[in-house]
């Protein structure tokens, strides 16, 4: 496995954000350049996990000054084609982009605010991969959104 995906995971469970350092190597592993508008997209997705494209150049813009809504986009095409992030899209909803990579995980969205958390998979070593018809496919990941009311709009339904 890629040591970016190892890192990326690893920041990603801890809760923590690398360094610009970290974000550099991370870079540096995946054979792109390191460039400002790069590290200061990796260190927007992981402060903010499940961001949406317009939150993620508002963050970079407030670290960087100006940037173009084209930079960041390419960027985040760049970031994603690598590995370092992944694009999620849950259903009726924007794009939105995450640190945590390669490991197969799912998701929990609220349907009145539109929170997201991210969700191991049930029991064992990812079982939602094991298709009741794979149709010839070779399946190497699996989405599946559970969907209901986050903690916060429970409570004030109640």
């Amino acid at each position: 496995m890629n040591v970016n995906l190892i890192d990326s995971r690893k920041w990603a469970r801890l809760g923590a954000v690398p360094t610009a350092s970290d974000f550099r190597q991370m870079l540096r592993d995946a054979s792109l350049r390191v460039t400002s508008p790069r590290i200061a997209v990796l260190s927007a997705v992981h402060e903010h996990p499940h961001a949406d494209t317009d939150s993620i150049i508002g963050a970079v813009r407030g670290s960087l000054g100006t940037v173009s809504h084209q930079a960041v986009y390419d960027v985040l095409r760049a970031l994603t084609a690598a590995g370092l992030l992944r694009r999620i899209e849950p259903p009726g909803s924007v794009a939105r982009y995450e640190a945590r990579v390669g490991d197969n995980h799912h998701h929990v969205v609220c349907r009145s605010c539109g929170a997201i958390a991210d969700v191991d998979c049930a029991v064992g070593h990812a079982p939602c991969l094991t298709a009741s018809d794979d149709h010839g496919f070779t399946i190497d990941e699996a989405e599946v959104v559970y969907r209901g009311l986050c903690p916060d709009c429970s409570a004030a339904t109640r």
